[in-house]
């Protein structure tokens, strides 16, 4: 497979924006070249457009090359890239895996681009011989969320593996959840498939949502043209520091701690009379099949408790995702559930 074939043509001869940080990276005194205003007060200057000190920290922690790593504004922007960088708008087609995180059709619809969704196999598993003979000549990406989102398991590598060798286009494997699963995900392998992006958010395990952070890894060429595309100061002075500064402190203890309330919570909700079944989860949240979805949503709310009501969601018919909070408010969670059991 030739990726660059693959590349819109516009895209194949875009000559990106030249930030005034790309013509000089060097430490000078005195700074009149971006017409900043040159009264410090922590943020007058552009951040860099390359994010390179945040990358430094990145790499050795993910176990790739800084040239294999892409930073966004959140990892929608990195979807909407792809959409941009590999779909022709009114030709191309996209697949993707159902139910599933739902920016992956609205970046789809934004760029005009028509999406195939193949549903989870009944058991929620992934549905590999349909999601190839999806393909045809005018597929160029398809998106598989590993954990999924809301249906909380992650897909065997080995599945993975397949899809990524056999499509003929892009293959996108959103990770968001990784960092909570026993499953080890695509990075280890990376290098061993060019046509693979590996989506990753600083937005859950890192508790970074408000900074609105996102990762893509890929092949440098995939990589090179992401930079080429994206707006020139796609993450600001404040995300970047904060970021750094998180980043360089161990990797964080709760997560372990959101691992084991998970599996408590679960054991709990599976006993209540009410709860159908609570499904196997890899990620921060828990989807659970309840007697009445609309009326517990209700009454968790009247309660001052919001979960998320995956009812009208495509083999979620009667579920609820909730996410695994601190020890504290699951254990109010519980109690409030257990007055609804009365």
């Amino acid at each position: 497979m030739q990726i660059t074939d693959l590349i819109r043509p516009n895209i194949r001869s875009l000559q990106p924006y030249s930030t005034a940080r790309d013509e000089y990276e060097g430490e000078l005194g005195t700074f009149l070249d971006a017409n900043e205003s040159p009264f410090d007060n922590g943020y007058n200057r552009y951040p860099d457009p390359h994010q390179k000190r945040l990358k430094s920290l990145l790499a050795p922690l993910k176990g790739v090359a800084m040239e294999n790593i892409f930073i966004g504004n959140g990892s929608d922007e990195a979807i909407d890239l792809l959409f941009r960088i590999f779909c022709e708008p009114g030709r191309s087609n996209a697949i993707s895996i159902a139910p599933s995180y739902g920016m992956y059709e609205v970046a789809a619809d934004t760029n005009d681009v028509k999406m195939r969704k193949m549903l989870l196999n009944d058991d929620f598993s992934l549905p590999v011989g349909r999601l190839l003979e999806a393909a045809d000549s005018d597929s160029r990406l398809l998106f598989i969320c590993s954990p999924n989102n809301p249906t909380g398991n992650a897909f065997p590598r080995k599945e993975i593996e397949r899809v990524v060798r056999e499509f003929p286009g892009i293959v996108v494997v959103d990770e968001a959840y990784i960092d909570f699963s026993d499953e080890p995900g695509m990075l280890p392998i990376l290098s061993g498939f060019p046509n693979l992006v590996v989506l990753q958010t600083l937005s859950k395990a890192w508790g970074m949502a408000g900074l609105r952070c996102g990762l893509a890894f890929a092949s440098s060429e995939i990589i090179g043209y992401m930079n080429r595309v994206k707006y020139p100061y796609n993450i600001n002075v404040a995300t970047s520091a904060i970021a750094e500064r998180l980043l360089s402190e161990p990797v964080p203890s709760h997560i372990k701690v959101i691992k084991e309330e998970r599996e408590k919570l679960a054991e709990i909700l599976a006993t209540l009379p009410f709860v159908r079944k609570v499904y196997p989860s890899d990620a921060n949240f828990l989807l659970v099949k309840v007697d009445d979805a609309n009326a517990l949503y209700d009454y968790l709310i009247a309660n001052k408790i919001i979960v998320r009501n995956r009812d009208k969601v495509a083999l979620c018919k009667g579920c609820l995702r909730m996410t695994v909070g601190t020890p504290e408010e699951n254990l109010r969670l519980i109690q409030i559930l257990m007055n609804y059991a009365l």
